[in-house]
């Protein structure tokens, strides 16, 4: 029993199923389904047809080249290491790991302490240009009138005596 690839889609093509076109040159084609008979016969590239494995694999979104799936495989093997060289790869690992956690640390921080200090600035530039919506005109003139007028009851008092 022979199981054989669609053409167009790469998907299986059981015994006694899908279609079978053969051109004037002894081209076998085989198709899974009239889906994808009629695709070929429209002359569609299976590389552009989304649902295909070869728009998957082109695209980059196929599982098999996965690189989590290789780290999976290879990590089912044992690994033996002999007693000594164990613990200094544990000390070392532990020494990288937190090594890797102050950089990282002290690089979020520094991106956070730039964009702090862009924002500053920035808000001192927007009000610096809004300053006449924050303050009134006669804002302070208010206070001054008041002054003026203390001055002049006090002068006005002396005169009197």
């Amino acid at each position: 029993m022979r199981i054989e690839k669609c053409y167009f889609c790469s998907g299986p093509v059981y015994p006694g199923h899908g279609m079978m076109f053969v051109r004037n040159d002894c081209k076998i084609f085989r198709f899974c389904k009239s889906k994808c008979h009629k695709n070929f016969k429209k002359k569609r590239n299976p590389r552009k047809t989304r649902w295909t494995k070869a728009f998957r694999k082109a695209a980059g979104k196929e599982l098999t080249v996965d690189n989590s799936l290789e780290f999976e495989q290879r990590r089912n093997i044992p690994v033996k290491y002999n007693r000594i060289l164990w613990n200094k790869t544990v000390e070392a690992m532990k020494k990288v790991e937190s090594i890797k956690q102050k950089r990282q640390a002290r690089f979020i921080m520094n991106r956070l302490k730039k964009g702090k200090e862009l924002e500053k600035a920035e808000a001192i530039n927007e009000v610096k240009k809004n300053i006449h919506l924050i303050k009134a005109p006669h804002a302070g003139q208010a206070r001054k009138l008041e002054e003026k007028m203390v001055q002049k009851l006090a002068e006005d008092v002396e005169m009197d005596d």
